[in-house]
């Protein structure tokens, strides 16, 4: 009997460890990011990346260095640490794809008709 309730002790704690290395971090997107895009045509080459929540939906709009002006993701969805909004840059269809490296840093991608562009990410610490 004693061998049993040790066994069965021995698989819980065991399977409780493994469904923990298996959890997943989930990262917030929210705040400002500042993004370099190094092959991306000039002028859209570096700027900042704001990702707001409202209304309990992800909210996003980029500019670019240089422009105050600012324009509107759209489509924007978020799950598995996965960020994804298209864009329109100049009669452009953008779609960006971008992902957690960690809780500070993301890339991915711009894609667009004539390619893709690689993206990197870095958090701008909230000022306090």
């Amino acid at each position: 009997m004693k061998k049993r309730i040790v066994l069965i002790l021995f698989i819980v704690l065991g399977l409780s460890k493994v469904y923990a290395q298996d959890a997943k971090t989930t990262f917030n997107p929210v705040g400002k990011w500042q993004f370099e895009a190094p092959y991306a045509p000039e002028g859209f080459t570096d700027g900042l990346i704001e990702v707001a929540l409202n209304e309990a939906k992800h909210v996003i709009s980029m500019s670019f260095t240089g422009s105050d002006y600012k324009l509107p993701g759209e489509q924007v969805k978020f799950e598995n640490n996965v960020l994804v909004f298209l864009i329109y840059i100049e009669g452009n269809d953008i779609t960006v794809t971008l992902k957690f490296d960690t809780e500070s840093k993301m890339s991915g991608k711009a894609v667009y008709a004539d390619g893709e562009v690689p993206l990197s990410l870095t958090r701008i610490p909230k000022k306090d």
